[in-house]
């Protein structure tokens, strides 16, 4: 299949189209710099410029392709609104083109839906709605056009994607960790994280296009819930420093905008994607990755 992959050449991105080319699919993916385009011709995909502010591009791109995975999104923390209105108008300027055609339009979404006291499932439906909703409610959007000739599939991924070189939560936290002298976690730290490793997350992708029926909501995790005093103690241990308790009050000094994000407690369970999809994560855990120095600083 010849398949429209945004955000090709990010961190999960460029996991799935190393796994989509291995599988002899053609990938079309959207690039905004020359060194993101470079990369991508330099794996055998096809660059396509674009960004998700440019409508034009990406009603061009999905029109074009047997199927569509959506994975950029613009982490703008310092106005994170406005990165869920531009999400929104992205995902629905896409699923216009593909309506009626019965192709698949995967979308990369997250686990933050509001379950509490039980491990999160597949049937539990995303609360965000409307424009100004994380992600721009972005889920619900795609999940509607199920109804509408579209194979639309919610992707969801684990709080920690993490492999050697993470640039996310995990490696903003060993970040945080240096510049204190010491390794934090919030409160007493039984707050959990889901977690998957990059490759089992770029197969999981993968197997949803191929398998994933419209209107399905497909789990990306491989472990489902790391309390957040384990992750500070590998971390502590890999550093070679004290592993400490935050005060909740003091957590936004203490870890910035990560605060809100390290405090949740989230678990969830990949049972049915398991059963659905055929997969079966094989990588190392967060943990392990941690302490063979996944997050080191490079040489």
């Amino acid at each position: 299949m010849r398949i429209f992959v945004t955000g090709a050449s990010g961190w999960i991105g460029s996991a799935v189209t190393d796994e989509l080319l291995a599988h002899d699919h053609e990938v079309v993916g959207l690039v905004r710099s020359d060194d993101a385009a470079d990369a991508l011709d330099a794996k055998g995909a096809k660059p396509h410029r674009g960004s998700l502010e440019d409508l034009e591009s990406l009603a061009a791109g999905a029109v074009a392709a047997d199927a569509v995975v959506h994975l950029a999104f613009n982490h703008d923390f310092a106005d994170y609104a406005g990165a869920g209105r531009t999400e929104r108008t992205a995902v629905q300027q896409m699923l216009d083109v593909l309506e009626g055609t019965g192709r698949p339009f995967l979308v990369a979404s997250g686990l933050a839906t509001g379950v509490t006291g039980r491990a999160m499932t597949e049937d539990d439906p995303s609360p965000h709605h409307g424009a100004d909703s994380m992600r721009g409610g972005s889920e619900n959007l795609a999940l509607e056009y199920a109804d509408h000739g579209v194979r639309s599939v919610a992707l969801r991924f684990a709080a920690s994607v993490h492999g050697m070189r993470d640039h996310g939560f995990v490696a903003r936290l060993t970040e945080i960790a240096r510049e204190r002298g010491a390794a934090g976690y919030i409160g007493d730290g039984t707050s959990r994280w889901p977690a998957v490793h990059r490759a089992d997350a770029a197969r999981l992708v993968r197997l949803a296009l191929d398998k994933a029926p419209a209107g399905a909501r497909v789990h990306a995790v491989a472990e489902s819930g790391i309390e957040s005093r384990a992750i500070a103690g590998a971390i502590g241990d890999r550093l070679g420093m004290p592993t400490v308790s935050v005060d909740p009050d003091e957590a936004g000094d203490h870890f910035g905008w990560l605060a809100g994000f390290f405090g949740m407690d989230i678990t969830a369970s990949s049972a049915r994607t398991r059963e659905l999809l055929g997969w079966a994560p094989t990588g190392p855990t967060l943990l392990e990755d941690i302490a063979t120095g996944a997050y080191d600083l490079p040489d």
